[in-house]
């Protein structure tokens, strides 16, 4: 029988593969996003449990973990390449909304960045204030429409991605801008940096923590004796008197250093009649949440990785997660 030589094939697409949209790997568009979403959320295994389950698809996690870290640092590098710098942004008068009320909430927590330790993730979450009118009887205040941001890195690494936020979500052109944090002095320089108009609160539970630290300081053998002072203390916070505090603990010989330092942030009743934020308690919902995806046991997270990670997560938190990815 004559031997017939067949020249080698051309590489080329199979017809169903090119309307399925598989061009560049092994899963159609949507259930990439879908996957890279799932990521988002949930750690690998299981993610890779609820695809399985839900979608009877079967994809490895190390699949999983490719694509996400595909997307993350595809948006990562779009995010770094739009950043604008505080001076290079350029006043429109006509975007200004004097009627506009923003919070913006800045904190930070702890995450373990492989071969590097425990390092800080720096979080701002910006939302949309409802006006003191439109508050029930049991609000002080609420904030809606939540966006998040963060990074592992310095406080230089987090100021674009804060910025840029803030610019997405109209803060520079509020009428009404209330930031909201802890005693952190970076973050109150960051905030002179970004927001200089804006209207700065110490957060109400981390001053009562600190009121709380002066009675321990002023009468550490007797609990009864510190409890009394504390609520003291903390009463005259509340409604405004720091200058109270202030002068009975320098009269009792307790260092007032940080109630000095922050007095014009803790006019309490004046941001209660305002509607303005007095807790972060926003900001720390967003830590916890970012922690929950980057803390789990055993994870230990490259420093590229975890950013790269934390763009998506940020859009999963806000809600914008196919917005963006329909954009990418």
């Amino acid at each position: 029988m004559p031997t017939i030589t067949v020249p080698p094939a051309d590489a080329g697409l199979f017809p169903l593969d090119e309307r399925l949209g598989l061009t560049t790997g092994s899963l159609s568009p949507c259930l990439r996003r879908d996957v890279v979403w799932l990521g988002a959320l949930l750690p690998f295994a299981q993610a890779q449990a609820v695809l399985q389950r839900f979608g009877a698809a079967d994809i490895p996690t190390t699949t999983l973990w490719e694509h996400t870290q595909q997307a993350g640092a595809a948006w990562l590098e779009d995010d770094q390449q739009t950043y604008v710098g505080v001076e290079r942004t350029r006043w429109q008068q006509e975007a200004y909304q004097p009627r506009l009320r923003k919070s913006v909430g800045i904190d930070g927590g702890m995450v373990n960045v492989r071969g590097e330790g425990w390092k800080e993730l720096k979080v701002g979450a910006i939302g949309t204030l409802a006006a003191a009118a439109d508050l029930t009887e049991d609000q002080t205040s609420r904030s809606t429409a939540l966006q998040y941001t963060a990074c592992v890195g310095s406080v230089d690494d987090f100021s674009p991605r804060l910025w840029q936020l803030a610019v997405q979500q109209q803060v520079p052109y509020a009428g009404h801008v209330a930031v909201t944090a802890d005693g952190a002095g970076w973050i109150w320089r960051l905030t002179a940096d970004l927001f200089p108009c804006s209207t700065q609160i110490v957060d109400w539970y981390h001053a009562a923590q600190q009121a709380a630290a002066l009675a321990q300081a002023r009468f550490p053998d007797d609990a009864a004796a510190a409890q009394h002072w504390y609520n003291t203390l903390k009463r005259d916070l509340w409604q405004g008197e720091v200058w109270k505090v202030i002068a009975q603990a320098q009269a009792a010989h307790v260092s007032a250093n940080y109630f000095v330092d922050h007095q014009r942030r803790m006019d309490y009743p004046t941001y209660r009649a305002e509607g303005y934020p007095v807790g972060s308690g926003t900001t720390e919902s967003g830590v916890k949440q970012y922690k929950q995806r980057l803390c789990g046991a055993g994870m230990r997270w490259s420093r590229p990785g975890v950013n790269r990670m934390i763009v998506l997560r940020s859009a999963a938190m806000g809600g914008h997660f196919d917005q963006r990815w329909a954009a990418a």
